[in-house]
């Protein structure tokens, strides 16, 4: 997956009351009691991150949508499936890939950390060299024409991160005349900046961690080199999609992972993982499960260039597609070295971020936390965000939750005295690199959540009720469309590229 900011909350400190409680909150009055996950095992989920490295070695060592690696994992996901008995496709779809060959960055001669916001425009060969100007820094740095200095035009302008978006944040200094932009992190790490679009590209742009933008704040007027040279490419490639061929195909439970990873490394967290545990899962049901609904397990494509293989997917749904979706399930990185246990916040109870799903994330949510306690394993919130594969889901009124284990932010002590690992470094410090490979994995944590998440495919496998009060099509319909406008207010209706912050 994928980087997220993280907003830790209260955890259900009461749905952890004893394992036995547990279980029976994720399976509805009409369901049997689930035990799909008693029979996944930590071994059967890593022999599948086995396969998908083994396929990145051979392949350039990665798996990222639009070259070799990604294309023999759709073959070998698929493959696995049909066998299985599922009924599979594999549905293509094209878009614009980012591509950045290089980058440098210096400031007043002296080489500096940093990276291009994806989608940058590039530069010029060579690059551009201009004096460094620095914006204000107030409850809105860079968001408005105000907080630029008069002498702005014709300079690389030096920006903090906060309140609007980057995209905003490089319009309004390409507006005022800068000819490129530095946005500086206002929190440690790495700042995995994108701008979102092709479109919203205005002027290069860099990202910098907060250490090295506060120490350019004080050197205004310094020449700046930056050197951006990146290319748009249209890609063909394809999403993976098997559904059972019992239950109702009018009330379909759907479960998704994307499958690329990034060209850096294998990406065998991110997300292998979340692709291991969906098809484990997916085999120990079979493609003829006797369940009263339809499941329907996905596999996505270019999720790393920006979700688009499931918004692409969702998009060629009609309304009527849609509303068989009854709900939509998200496994995104759930094996970090050093990992926490998130659930996405359905009920947005962080009081954060882009409020709740739509209705019924709030029942996922507490099924999930449910199928963890049942472990021993005490979930916290994580937001919508719009940074996953949720997010066309979400947009469409479909009722959402998943798992997540961390990305780059950093493990809080309070995290490590609760699930042990390493606080003050991030949950996985191989994320888009070429270490996300089989050496990094927490194999316990690994199966835990592939577990959970099997069970709770299950139990909704033989009830939504829950989620959806098992409403007529009329019900759902209405219910959906009047949730349109309110995600909408929250997001602007746009999915954020996986991996990066668009604010």
């Amino acid at each position: 997956m994928s980087s997220r900011t993280i907003t830790p909350r209260r955890a259900a400190a009461a749905l952890t009351a004893t394992c036995a409680a547990a279980l029976v909150a994720i399976a509805p009055a009409s369901a049997a009691p689930a035990d799909l996950g008693d029979r996944i095992t930590g071994d059967a989920v890593n022999r599948h991150l086995i396969a998908l490295q083994r396929i990145a070695d051979v392949n350039g060592g990665n798996r990222a949508s639009g070259l070799p690696g990604y294309e023999a994992s759709v073959d070998h996901v698929a493959g696995k499936l049909r066998n299985a008995g599922f009924d599979v496709t594999t549905p293509e779809f094209t878009y614009d890939a980012y591509y950045l060959d290089s980058f440098s960055l210096a400031v007043g001669g002296q080489p500096t950390e940093g990276d291009a916001l994806e989608y940058s425009p590039a530069t010029p060969q060579g690059g551009i060299t201009a004096p460094l100007s620095i914006a204000a820094v107030d409850d809105t740095p860079g968001c408005e024409a105000a907080d630029f200095p008069a002498e702005v035009a014709g300079t690389v302008v030096l920006i903090q991160r906060g309140s609007c978006t980057f995209a905003q944040k490089q319009q309004v200094a390409a507006d005022a005349g800068a000819v490129g932009t530095i946005i500086y992190n206002n929190v440690d790490g790495p700042l995995n900046g994108t701008l979102g679009d092709p479109a919203d590209a205005r002027i290069p742009s860099a990202g910098v961690t907060k250490q090295v933008g506060e120490g350019l704040a004080g050197q205004a007027g310094a020449e700046v080199n930056l050197d951006i040279q990146s290319r748009l490419e249209s890609v063909t490639t394809r999403n993976v999609v098997a559904q059972t061929r019992t239950g109702r195909p009018d009330n379909v439970v759907m479960a998704g992972a994307h499958l690329d990873g990034v060209p850096e490394g294998p990406g065998i967290n991110d997300n292998g993982s979340g692709s291991a545990g969906l098809l484990e899962a997916a085999l120990r049901m079979g493609g003829s499960p006797q369940t009263e609904n339809a499941v329907r397990f996905a596999w996505w494509g270019a999720e790393e260039s920006g979700l688009v293989g499931s918004t692409k997917y969702v998009q060629s749904l009609t309304f009527e597609q849609q509303l068989d979706i009854a709900l939509y399930l998200n496994f995104d990185m759930i094996g970090s070295p050093n990992a926490a246990y998130f659930a996405y916040d359905g009920d947005d109870s962080d009081g954060v971020g882009a409020g709740p799903g739509p209705q019924g994330s709030a029942q996922i949510e507490q099924d999930l936390v449910a199928a963890m306690a049942a472990q021993g394993v005490e979930l916290e919130g994580t937001d919508f965000d719009g940074r996953s594969d949720y997010g066309e889901f979400i947009a469409n009124g479909i009722p959402s939750g998943g798992l997540f284990t961390g990305a780059e932010g950093v493990k809080t002590e309070e995290q490590a005295a609760k699930w042990g690992g390493t606080a003050g470094i991030s949950y996985d410090p191989n994320y888009h690199q070429a270490g996300d490979d089989l050496r990094n994995i927490d194999r316990v944590a690994l199966e835990r959540n592939a577990k959970a998440l099997a069970n709770v495919v299950e139990a909704y496998a033989e009830s939504t009720e829950g989620v959806n009060g098992a409403q007529t099509r009329d019900e759902r319909a209405s219910l959906r469309q009047a949730q349109l406008s309110t995600f909408a207010a929250h997001s602007g209706g746009r999915a954020v590229p996986h991996g990066h912050n668009a604010s």
